[in-house]
């Protein structure tokens, strides 16, 4: 089992900026990718950003490219997205994820935490 704790979220200004963290901890850590998700009531959940936690590589929605930024610490066994330039298109809850089983699904889930983002 791998706990995922989502922390950060909150409100902000259009144009400002907010960072989240996810700390992983459980079974021995052998994640092979995190991802960062984001939802709103009524709408399927979207990708945001991924890392590759073997060698950092990362991907990113068209939406969030060039505003948002995931990076890790490895040695806390976190990943954090760096959101820069908000609008209120990006508010939503937002899910940490990570996959353990090197397929395309995501194995475990965050709780979640609310960023909003008013005008």
């Amino acid at each position: 089992q791998v706990q995922l704790v989502e922390s950060g979220g909150g409100l902000v200004q259009a144009g400002g900026s907010l960072k989240l963290s996810c700390a992983a901890s459980g079974r021995a850590f052998s994640t092979y990718r995190m991802g960062w998700f984001r939802q709103n009531p009524g709408t399927e959940r979207q990708f945001v950003a991924i890392l590759n936690w073997g060698d950092g590589s990362t991907y990113y929605a068209d939406s969030v490219k060039g505003r948002f930024t995931i990076s890790r610490d490895i040695a806390k066994n976190t990943v954090y997205l760096q959101m820069n330039s908000l609008t209120p298109e990006d508010t939503a809850v937002y899910y940490c994820a990570a996959d353990v089983n090197a397929d395309p699904m995501f194995d475990y889930w965050g709780q979640g935490t609310q960023v909003t983002v008013s005008a």
